[in-house]
């Protein structure tokens, strides 16, 4: 027919099934599935080229091989990598419980120890929308006149954005972590007080040991969750005093908490602010027992997966905050919401204020000006995450030695020659299947006490 145009054919794209299908069929699958597999399934990879072999005293060299491989990222959080999250999570849970129970270093003899569970949480800077209970735990309607739902957006976000306080939220943050260092030495000189000793001697009596994580709530803010155990004066080795007992150590905690404070530099832009914890201190003592009493094994195991949780969670804004923000039209790009956008440029504001240039505030205002770790331990409180790791590289290689017929892993030396070539993967139906690895590697039920064991 005149005038008839034929159109080209456009290329129909495959689906995700056989995207699938094709990535599974393709040249090399298998030997990339081993690479995956090798590292749990991490989501982003790090690939290297290169060569591994070891060689023994007479400079004999053994399964020399070549080619490429994938090592983890590493990073903690759930929502950037699950696969190394959940690894993340299930060393936190050994290092919290070997502290609470004995292992790995530590004497079982520590069960029978003082131990407490506490929580400190940071103070209001203004109402927020939320879900408030009564002391019966009937439900109340919020400050703003409203029921909101478990996944109504504006929880944690300020009732009037206004009259929030900004400036106190974001320089708490900042200080967060020397608060918390003054905590620690006022519990240990509560703790003298309260037996009447000089605290230049207490150390001569006992040592106070913990480990903490740092949580962040919807609000921004970030509570700290923490396991302190009184030692005897060498440690984990030997028992504390007789005096000490949970509701003394608590009472001590508590009053560390009401006491405790920090000084902000002295600026023109929010002058001097003393900023201290928040009213909401919780404080529960962990029952003393010994590692063969199960009903303190599940308690313990309970306590080390509570933290070990909140130690692979992120600041719960969105994705996109992963990475450092390199300017203020940088925040208003990000897609988080207005209130976490407000802290952010609080932030940057203060980060250029000359008096303030040592808290760092545009160097972690994607962290909302929090910039400690998020899991802290003191020196005696357990094995330690190297330790750990340690243990974990030491025990496959000796099982790849076996495999070479070598059974003394101390009488070769092993050769590492690599270099990166990339990071994660190439396609799409790579990350899927990459994902799928971790979820059968990684998946657990999440109700046992015991669920962190699955990935140890």
């Amino acid at each position: 027919m005149s005038g008839t145009r034929t159109l080209p054919l456009v290329p129909t794209l495959p689906n995700a099934e056989q995207r699938m299908a094709n990535l599974v069929r393709s040249a090399g699958f298998r030997d990339w599935r081993t690479k995956v597999q090798a590292t749990g399934g991490c989501a982003k990879p790090i690939r290297l080229a290169g060569s591994w072999a070891v060689q023994d005293a007479t400079g004999t060299r053994h399964g020399e091989t070549e080619g490429s491989i994938f090592t983890a990222c590493g990073n903690r959080r759930a929502s950037v990598c699950p696969a190394c999250a959940a690894r993340y999570a299930a060393d936190t849970f050994h290092l919290v419980r070997s502290g609470l129970t004995g292992g790995k270093g530590v004497p079982e003899s520590v069960a029978g120890h003082v131990r407490v569970f506490a929580t400190l949480t940071a103070p209001s800077f203004g109402p927020v929308h939320g879900r408030p209970e009564s002391r019966s735990g009937r439900p109340r309607p919020c400050g703003c006149g409203e029921w909101h739902s478990e996944h109504d957006s504006r929880l944690g976000t300020p009732v009037s954005p206004a009259g929030y306080d900004y400036d106190d939220a974001v320089l708490w943050q900042a200080h967060s972590t020397e608060l918390w260092r003054r905590f620690t030495i006022a519990v240990a000189r509560n703790v003298a007080a309260a037996l009447g000793i000089r605290p230049a001697e207490l150390r001569d009596h006992l040592r106070v040991s913990y480990a903490k994580v740092a949580e962040y709530q919807r609000r921004g803010l970030v509570h700290f969750h923490t396991v302190i155990r009184i030692d005897g004066p060498t440690g984990p080795q030997t028992s504390p005093p007789a005096a000490v007992t949970a509701s003394l150590v608590s009472e001590a905690i508590r009053h560390a908490a009401r006491t405790v404070n920090v000084s902000t530099p002295d600026n023109p832009e929010t002058g001097v602010r003393v900023l201290g914890w928040g009213r909401q201190v919780d404080v529960e003592p962990i029952e003393s027992g010994t590692s063969d009493d199960p009903e303190q094994r599940v308690r313990d195991a309970r306590v080390a997966g509570y933290i070990a949780k909140y130690a692979t969670k992120d600041t719960g804004i969105t994705a996109g905050t992963d990475t450092r923000i390199h300017s203020a039209e940088h925040i208003e790009s990000l897609a988080v919401s207005e209130h976490h956008k407000a802290m952010m440029r609080t932030c940057w504001r203060l980060g250029g204020v000359p008096e303030l240039a040592d808290l760092g505030l545009r160097r972690w205002a994607h962290m909302l000006g929090f910039r400690g770790h998020f899991l802290t331990k003191s020196r005696h409180y357990s094995v330690t995450f190297a330790t750990i790791r340690q243990t974990r590289a030491q025990h496959r290689l000796a099982a790849h030695l076996v495999e070479l017929g070598i059974e003394d892993a101390d009488a070769v030396t092993v050769l590492n020659d690599w270099t990166m070539t990339g990071i994660g993967y190439h396609s799409d139906a790579e990350r899927d299947y990459a994902a799928a690895i971790a979820e059968t590697v990684h998946q657990r039920p999440s109700t046992r006490d015991d669920q962190f064991l699955a990935v140890a």
